[in-house]
């Protein structure tokens, strides 16, 4: 049996988002997602981690080379997120209410087929020191 090892690459952002649905009253919005809500938007110092998945390559000793991961992560998330309103400015979240999970899933998305040797196995989202999201493509 293979051995299977897991590699992390960590990532801090940047950026502001609302939360809103359009589904809701004002009212509504409000009840539901508090501070969040604020009509202007408010940030967070996000913390992302990038978890690949596979076998070690012999030739290499690794399972990715971690520049190579890093590299991937700031051209297809990073530059796209960092001191940006997630609301307005990101285009894989365009339309969608930027939630820590609906985040996590839209750095899924861009990562997935992006990752050259071994997979993606999951994107973890802290948004506080307290909460977090975490995403395996299930």
């Amino acid at each position: 049996m293979a051995r299977q090892f897991y590699v992390t690459r960590r990532e801090v952002f940047s950026a502001a988002h609302r939360l809103h649905s359009n589904d809701y009253s004002d009212a509504e919005n409000a009840e539901i997602f508090g501070k969040c809500n604020n009509p202007n938007g408010h940030g967070h110092n996000y913390v992302l981690e990038v978890v690949v998945k596979g076998e070690i390559i012999k030739e290499t000793g690794y399972v990715i080379d971690l520049k190579i991961l890093k590299n991937i992560i700031r051209e297809h998330v990073i530059k796209k997120v960092d001191h940006k309103h997630l609301n307005h400015d990101v285009d894989f979240l365009h339309g969608i209410n930027p939630t820590a999970e609906n985040i996590a899933l839209g750095i899924w998305e861009q990562l997935v087929n992006k990752i050259p040797n071994g997979e993606l196995h999951s994107v973890k989202l802290y948004e506080t020191e307290n909460n977090y999201v975490e995403y395996k493509g299930e």
